[in-house]
């Protein structure tokens, strides 16, 4: 398990402020806006999505609520440690998480929940993997 600096942000803390950037970017909802829900300044809601800042309980509570979202979604993801989990030294999910946060990842997502025939997504999924494979071997 990596080191843990004890002055640095606390991982499960960025794990939950990405969640509240994620959903606050989905809900096309400003830092400020969230603020004012919340009673703290825009510069309160930075540092809860960096993980600077640690989100309390009621907090947490409120931010549900704010966010039209359970308790739980702030921490779906949560990676367990590699010896936990069983996962491969190749696992994906930071990458995943990466492009998710990115404005093109939330927008990709955003754009992609709201085609509703299953037939199309799957198209754009096997689209999507397709031009994936082809930029590989075009690295090659």
């Amino acid at each position: 398990m990596p080191k843990v600096n004890p002055r640095g942000p606390n991982p499960i803390d960025i794990h939950v402020g990405s969640r509240i950037r994620l959903r606050r970017q989905l809900l096309k909802m400003s830092q400020e806006k969230l603020g004012d829900e919340l009673g703290v300044t825009f510069q309160q809601v930075q540092k809860y999505e960096r993980g600077a800042n640690r989100v309390g309980a009621s907090r947490l509570y409120r931010l549900s609520r704010v966010l039209e979202v359970p308790v739980q979604f702030f921490f779906e993801g949560l990676a367990e440690p590699a010896d936990a989990t069983g996962m491969a030294e190749g696992d994906q999910t930071p990458i995943v998480y990466d492009f998710i946060q990115s404005s093109d990842g939330v927008s990709l997502a955003e754009s992609f929940s709201r085609i509703k025939d299953s037939k199309v997504r799957r198209r754009v999924l096997q689209l999507v993997r397709t031009l994936a494979t082809e930029d590989l071997a075009g690295a090659s």
